[in-house]
């Protein structure tokens, strides 16, 4: 079902909704990179402190490849976090009623300005555009091959053993964001269907996790098509793979991220069958139309349907440190900080309002 047509089966009690409706929420989370080594006092008493407090039940702490893995110790990136400081994390989380759910950025956001990311920087092999770019220059971030006959040994054993780390049932995969796949650059990819491509891989991760009983987050902004939506190319997918909706498992949850704007997309993922959480950042203004949008899928769509909207992840981009300090006013945090923390404050003091989080 397109976007377009699954949008015109809302009915108008959809678009509306009124506070005192409001029905608890299975997921008030949010989603923080892992902390340094020295942010980690901060990091545990934001965990004990604020997250009770304001009513999160979920956090999502992306590690990427800053754990000091055993299994593949070659990609471990600076100020990784030894295995007692993630039982530190994972403790912190319990005692708080918070369910921790780790996460690598997949396939995309291998690299960020002139860094390259451990796992290409121990494995350049498995780069989409090999030999390409150097410095990075001229791209956003770097990608892996999925398609590498040896990647996923190595992503695998990352993914399990931070589960592992973690005792977690849910694993945060990422995929947002991936403009270098079936590149014409790559001996496996080229003139590859790049949907096929991306929905492969989505769907051997989700298969990895099915098989330990774990369940797959994702983002969403790739199964969005950028034109028809007028979305464009960042909150959605100008560059194919759009049509990779329609390949994957339904069990896999995505995780609806719009940050300027609060495009009602969370209502497309639920009328087609994914579960779905939407994803504010810093505009209070979008977080709170977010949650309306998600409310009313909720209270006003078939029960089929209702299920599917299970919620709210708040994201931050700037840092647990950052976030933390602006969060508890202290310190000099940095503006993007201020506004991601006062954003927090305003959803969840509206969750809590309106009885979200009974």
């Amino acid at each position: 079902m397109s976007l377009s047509k699954s949008l015109r089966l809302l009915p108008a009690v959809l678009l509306t909704i009124s506070a005192a409706a409001a029905q608890p929420l299975p997921v008030r989370g949010i989603h923080l990179t892992a902390p340094k080594p020295d942010e980690m006092p901060l990091a545990t008493r934001f965990i004990s402190e604020a997250l009770p407090k304001e009513g999160v039940n979920v956090l999502v702490l992306e590690f990427n490849y800053r754990f000091q893995s055993a299994r593949r110790p070659e990609v471990v990136d600076a100020d990784a976090l030894s295995r007692e400081q993630v039982s530190q994390l994972v403790e912190a989380c319990r005692k708080a009623g918070v369910k921790l759910i780790p996460g690598i950025n997949l396939l995309g956001h291998q690299s960020w300005a002139k860094t390259t990311f451990g796992l290409l920087r121990a494995h350049p092999e498995f780069d989409e555009t090999p030999g390409k770019y150097p410095d990075n220059q001229g791209i956003y971030c770097r990608s892996y091959c999925p398609r590498h006959p040896e990647v996923h040994a190595v992503v695998f054993d990352l993914i399990d053993e931070l589960m592992e780390w973690t005792g977690a049932d849910t694993f945060q995969g990422g995929m947002d964001e991936v403009f270098l796949l079936g590149e014409d650059d790559c001996p496996r990819c080229k003139g590859a269907n790049k949907a096929e491509i991306f929905a492969a891989e989505v769907k051997a991760v989700r298969d990895h996790l099915a098989e330990r009983g774990q369940t797959l987050w994702i983002w969403g902004d790739r199964l969005l098509d950028g034109t028809t939506t007028g979305i464009g190319k960042w909150e959605a997918s100008l560059n194919g793979t759009a049509p990779a909706i329609t390949m994957i498992p339904k069990d896999v949850v995505i995780n609806d991220w719009h940050y300027e704007s609060a495009h009602p997309t969370a209502a497309h993922f639920a009328l087609i069958g994914f579960p779905v959480i939407s994803a504010p950042w810093r505009k209070a203004s979008v977080a709170l139309r977010e949650l309306d949008l998600i409310r009313a899928v909720q209270s006003g769509a078939s029960p089929a349907v209702a299920q599917r909207a299970l919620g709210l992840l708040q994201t931050t981009w700037v840092g647990f440190g950052a976030f933390a300090q602006a969060y508890f006013r202290e310190g000099t945090p940095p503006a993007q900080a201020v506004e991601g923390a006062q954003c927090f404050r305003s959803l969840f003091e509206e969750l809590r309002r309106s009885g979200a989080t009974r």
